[in-house]
């Protein structure tokens, strides 16, 4: 290889990230944001693809030293239903959306990645950057896939990652093979006989019935689930009646189950549907059950995560690449790239004191932008060589 390749100013990594924190969009409706990325693709020279699952961008780059393997490289652009309360010059001007979870900056790395790379394309075979749409529950990933990416742009393998609060910046985290889990969503209406409460004898109470569920549901856990495999059932939301004296007829249970091995998945989805029919015959209730298979898990390849691995190595040093922490039980669409091509997913620390993912008050650690964008570069140059 030759010298280290020059990267974005700071200043126009921070302008290009603040600009995509105040012009927010949501799943599969990112037409600023993919207007802008191909903006700045074009203007660099490179042939861009819009409108891979709707508001997809993809650009590729062949390297100066001849034929050899394709990898990509991906990063999510979505924003989330959230109101921002950051009180940051650059906060969110769409009222109700923020980006709280970092693909503002996720989406400046990269292209901080395709600039620099640009400039100085010293490497065999092609790297494509994948713009992803609608990460955030809505799939994106499966979409680009279903719709042709990798036979569109055929790729050898494929990598992510991902901001992390709690990890310091300066340091990374690399998982040999689970890393994000797999996750199911449900929403479970249990019909009984409304009535007075004063009367219960009168009625067929789907209330009692359902808190009995609740926590029947919770063995499948605690007491069906291996001890050295995780798994988390939750009921996030219930909903029924609205008086002090009605056994109301209906009560509506939503939550999500998720896990890492596929094969529990599908037998702890199994027992869930036969608790729900048990408790339903004994109490006499009807049942209308919605369970929505989402996102599988997110699994690195083992030869991938090593190759990341030692590029984080080189760049922040041995002490700050943690290796296998315990994975996440969120989840994350490329495992829909992953499951297509073999690749990686790594974690790159957002600070210790940053707020959680998610939260009102996040925000992207624009100290990160270059460790990330320079991450992306050498990654190219040591695996395209």
């Amino acid at each position: 290889m030759t010298a280290s390749v020059d990267l974005p100013d700071n200043a126009e990594l921070q302008a290009w990230r603040h600009d995509f924190h105040q012009h927010p969009e949501t799943a599969f409706e990112e037409h600023r944001t993919s207007a802008r990325i191909a903006e700045l693709l074009n203007e660099w020279g490179f042939e861009v693809t819009t409108g891979i699952a709707g508001t997809g961008v993809v650009a590729a780059l062949d390297g100066q030293q001849g034929e050899g393997k394709t990898i990509g490289l991906r990063a999510d652009i979505d924003a989330l239903d959230i109101r921002e309360e950051t009180a940051l010059t650059y906060a969110s001007q769409t009222p109700g959306k923020m980006h709280a979870c970092g693909h503002d900056g996720h989406t400046t790395m990269l292209l901080g990645a395709a600039w620099a790379l640009k400039q100085q394309p010293d490497f065999k075979g092609r790297v494509v950057f994948i713009f992803q749409p609608a990460e955030e529950s809505a799939g994106g990933g499966r979409v680009m896939v279903e719709e042709g990416l990798f036979e569109r742009f055929p790729m050898d393998a494929v990598y992510g990652l991902h901001n992390w609060p709690g990890l310091p910046v300066g340091v990374a985290a690399v998982h040999d093979t689970d890393v994000m889990a797999a996750f199911d969503i449900f929403s479970l209406t249990l019909t009984g006989k409304g009535c007075h409460a004063a009367m219960p004898h009168l009625g067929t109470d789907a209330v009692l019935a359902s808190c009995q569920l609740i926590s029947q549901l919770q063995g499948l856990v605690s007491r069906e689930t291996p001890p050295d495999k995780s798994a988390v059932l939750s009921i996030t939301s219930i909903n029924a009646g609205d008086t002090f004296n009605v056994i109301p007829e209906q009560v509506t249970l939503r939550g999500t189950l998720r896990c890492f091995d596929m094969a529990l998945k599908e037998q702890l989805e199994a027992r869930f549907k036969q608790a729900i029919a048990s408790l339903a015959e004994f109490h006499g209730l009807t049942v209308e059950l919605d369970y929505q298979r989402c996102y599988p898990a997110t699994i690195n390849t083992p030869e991938h995560a090593q190759h990341c691995a030692s590029v984080l190595e080189s760049l922040l040093g041995s002490d700050n690449v943690v290796r296998n922490p315990p994975p996440s039980m969120a989840s994350e669409d490329f495992s829909f790239l992953l499951a297509e091509r073999p690749g990686a997913y790594i974690w790159m620390g957002n600070g210790e004191d940053s707020a959680s993912l998610h939260n009102p008050r996040y925000d992207f650690n624009d100290a990160l932008l270059p460790l990330g964008t320079r991450y992306w570069v050498e990654l190219v140059r040591a695996l395209l060589v």
